[in-house]
């Protein structure tokens, strides 16, 4: 009875849902470290989020004045917000995280040429969060190097379960 339950849970939202993801900021970047954030949204943001409208592939995140905020997202208007109850849809987004991690990024993307990129926004319990990233700019050299890493780990793969398979 109690599955039943969680199952239903998760069926009404309550549990994790991805909303969008930027699939190529792996391939563009080494990621270093991730964080997740919340993030500050208005009604009609979060109601465009629900319907699954965003979009992160040009976003980036940036320390201001010792606060993180999240430049480039954009999240278009709720279609039954008008006038005063819609929002501004590239707007720069304040992100949620405690004061030493905004103190360690800030301190690392100063020192270091590193970026923090968004991954993936989504729904947890009901809020809006962000995953973040520490990542490093890739040169073409590198996107080989990555690409020759991951064929050889699947071929590898391929030949373990084949050998499973047939003896």
């Amino acid at each position: 009875m109690q599955e039943r339950r969680a199952k239903k849970k998760d069926d009404t939202g309550n549990g994790d849902r991805v909303v969008a993801t930027n699939r190529r900021a792996r391939h563009d970047y080494e990621i270093l470290e991730t964080l997740e954030c919340g993030i500050v949204l208005g009604g009609s943001e979060v109601k465009s989020l629900r319907e699954g409208k965003a979009q992160i592939g040009d976003a980036y995140a940036r320390v201001d004045d010792g606060e993180l905020w999240l430049f480039g997202m954009h999240i278009p208007p709720w279609m039954f917000a008008v006038g005063f109850g819609s929002h501004e849809p590239d707007r720069r987004r304040k992100l949620l995280v405690h004061r030493h991690q905004i103190d360690q990024l800030h301190d690392k993307t100063r020192t270091q040429p590193l970026t923090i990129v968004p991954l993936k926004l989504y729904f947890k319990d009901g809020r809006a969060k962000v995953e973040i990233a520490l990542a490093k700019g890739r040169n073409q050299h590198d996107h080989r190097q990555a690409i020759a890493k991951r064929d050889a780990e699947r071929e590898m793969a391929r030949a373990v379960r084949h050998i499973e398979k047939f003896g």
